[in-house]
């Protein structure tokens, strides 16, 4: 981390830039629209029936969409125009509040059906938030990068604040039925502001990318990423952990500390406060003690907040407590997410981060679910604290694998140097495979620093969509290896150009920096041969 203070950007910096803040109010108002209609459905859920698990179900409906959904959106958003898509996402959260809103009013709404509305609203964010979180990175430089992802966290907790002040305020006054109508025209706010942007549009010569394979290029990209392995890891356990106090918050305010809709809000509120807070502070406090330090004190300062929220005798503590465990939430949160940000390409940006989401609101649902079911076991109590223990217990057993948070490769899209020969034979755009082999003459010496290069290598190609990767050694001259990686077909061996980042280049140099032979390693491509296929073959 860097010791210089002016080193820290100003959290408000990117609100300078027009394009930014008008996306940023887009996604204040759609926020506001998710909290008004998780606080609506959660409290609405405790007058239908006073089961714990299924008061925990509206979260978990709310949620598992982005588990199920999250990747094809994340294809979607990267293959697609996301001015568009990201408009779209409105549309139908639109849609959606205005039929519950008009079920509401008829009186219609019974338990299992509002799970289901609950899971089509939340089909909103599966859609949402893969394609927001590939198009922030495009509207601020690097540098601003981290400033942009908190004031992404003061919206998305600003919302929490004021969208459950303005759902309590309706339900208390007016009732459920108008907060998702408010809900309806906040959508179409945002649907409104998004359009008003005009996006560069991708230009390559390529045609785009498959909507399938688009998705196993993602998948296979994490895999092979260790950072992200890691934070996903981080990201899930964290949120299966915290997700028991959001969960069973509105049985806390009723059973634990028998209030109404109001208390329910001032909870909820008080969380929202303290993370708007430690949104505020995220660039300074972060450059003090790192993001794998803030990880590893907002899994712990949560767990020990959430104890004191069910044991506390008066609301007055429980209130606070909130409050920091809003803190601990958003730095762990945030934290997680730079890293993930700063761990993927452009090109792959909402693929990755649709993953990362999965995993996030994979470990939500799961956490809803599970600690809804142990509260109806035993008691909310129990549960939270049951919860509170699992998070640092979690997290000791895994204190090795760090929160990935350590050094950032510079993914800035560049192109390789040489290009490559025009092929000499008709090959489509489909066919394939193709394989790649570079021949290499190393110092035998130098062997075992060549192979550790040669691993990342590996990694890097296969991020970058190989369908397999293997290094061989020639048994009759020592010091010449072969590497060799396939491609899926021609034109996704075209795509490979524009992957390429800063850091594969600077791989690249490392690799070459071992060979010795007076020409440069030489490179040969092959296309697959369809067996009993003799095209090219001269005539009997």
């Amino acid at each position: 981390m860097p010791n210089d203070p002016s080193a820290v950007q100003s959290t408000f910096a990117p609100l300078r830039q027009p394009v930014f803040r008008m996306l940023w109010l887009a996604w204040l108002a759609a926020n506001m629209t998710m909290w008004m209609n998780e606080v609506a459905s959660a409290w609405l859920m405790t007058s239908l029936t006073d089961n714990a698990l299924m008061v925990a179900m509206v979260q978990a409906a709310s949620t598992l969409p982005v588990f199920l959904l999250g990747l094809p959106s994340g294809a979607l958003a990267d293959i697609v125009d996301r001015r568009r898509f990201f408009a779209l996402t409105q549309v139908w959260a639109s849609l959606v509040a205005v039929l519950l809103a008009v079920l509401s009013f008829a009186g219609a709404l019974s338990a299992p059906l509002l799970l289901v509305l609950t899971f089509a609203n939340g089909i909103t964010m599966a859609m949402r938030w893969p394609v927001f979180a590939a198009i922030v990175p495009q509207l601020v430089a690097r540098q601003d990068l981290s400033a942009a992802l908190a004031l992404n966290a003061i919206a998305a907790n600003m919302s929490r604040v004021i969208g459950p002040v303005l759902a309590g305020a309706l339900l208390a006054g007016a009732g459920s039925a108008y907060v998702f109508l408010l809900n309806a025209g906040l959508s179409v706010l945002a649907c409104v502001l998004i359009l008003r942007w005009r996006s560069e549009p991708r230009i390559s010569a390529l045609p785009g990318e498959r909507f399938f394979a688009a998705m196993r290029v993602g998948v296979q990209h994490v895999q092979q990423s260790p950072r992200m392995r890691v934070v996903l890891a981080r990201i899930f356990l964290f949120f299966l952990q915290a997700t028991s106090l959001t969960a069973l918050l509105p049985l806390i305010a009723r059973q634990v500390h028998g209030g109404g809709p109001g208390t329910f809000t001032a909870l909820l509120a008080a969380m929202g406060g303290g993370a708007l807070v430690m949104a505020l502070n995220l660039a300074r406090l972060r450059h003090r003690i790192g993001r794998d330090t803030m990880v590893y004190l907002g899994i712990c300062v949560h767990a020990v907040s959430a104890v004191v929220v069910v044991l506390s005798p008066t609301l007055w503590l429980s209130v606070p407590a909130m409050a920091v465990a809003g803190m601990a939430w958003i730095g762990t949160a945030n934290s997680l997410t730079v890293v993930a940000q700063l761990a993927l390409p452009d090109w792959v940006r909402a693929r990755g981060m649709s993953i990362y989401q999965m995993a996030l609101m994979g470990g939500s649902a799961a956490g809803a679910a599970l600690w809804g079911y142990v509260a109806t076991l035993t008691d909310v109590r129990t549960s939270i604290i049951a919860a509170a223990l699992l998070g640092p217990c979690l997290l000791l057993l895994t204190r090795k694998r760090g929160a990935g948070g350590t050094v950032d490769e510079d993914l800035t899209p560049a192109t390789p140097s040489g290009a490559a020969p025009a092929p000499v034979i008709d090959i489509g755009p489909d066919d394939g495979p193709v394989m790649v082999t570079i021949e290499y003459l190393i110092d035998p010496a130098n062997a075992q620093a060549f192979n550790a290069v040669m691993q990342q290598t590996r990694l890097a190609r296969l991020r970058q969509g190989a369908l397999s990767w293997g290094l061989f050694r020639d048994t009759a001259q020592a010091g010449r290896y072969i590497e060799y990686f396939l491609d899926e077909n021609w034109i996704e061996h075209q795509r490979r150009q524009e992957r390429f980042t800063a850091a594969d280049i600077g791989l690249r140099k490392r690799r070459l920096a071992f060979h010795i032979g007076a020409e440069p390693p030489q490179t040969k491509r092959y296309i697959g041969q369809p067996i009993g296929s003799f095209s090219d073959a001269p005539p009997d």
